[in-house]
């Protein structure tokens, strides 16, 4: 769904793209890098089906995106939360998170539908 929406607003992208070095070490690997006109945008998507450890990665998957964007890999970062299991989903899409890291602000959290929307609409 998310590359269709890709595709219906005119964006380029690349699937698994390596963006850097994670924090703390390791290869950050992205689910997408969309492109249109001068914009690069990073997408990673999480999946919650029941109640597990996605969420708990969240704000590890934030500061890795946020220090892309800083590293100059891209102009900014959409973290999608699809799924039904995500006891945390309002809190993280509130932009609450960013009261607890310092970069969070450069990357968007956002539901699949949203990201959708954004996407169709090229409001990425």
């Amino acid at each position: 769904m998310i590359l269709l929406a890709l595709d219906r607003g005119g964006y380029q992208y690349e699937t698994q793209a390596v963006v850097g070095l994670r924090c703390g070490g390791g290869t950050h690997k992205v689910d997408a890098v969309a492109r249109r006109a001068a914009d690069v945008i990073l997408v990673s998507l999480k999946w919650q089906q029941t109640g597990g450890t996605a969420e708990q990665k969240v704000p590890f998957e934030v500061m890795c995106l946020a220090d892309a964007v800083r590293g100059g890999k891209a102009d900014r970062a959409y973290l999608v939360l699809g799924g039904d299991g995500w006891t945390l989903r309002d809190y993280y899409t509130s932009g609450q998170l960013s009261e607890h890291l310092r970069h969070a602000a450069l990357v968007r959290i956002v539901t699949l539908e949203a990201f959708i929307r954004l996407a169709n609409n090229r409001e990425l």
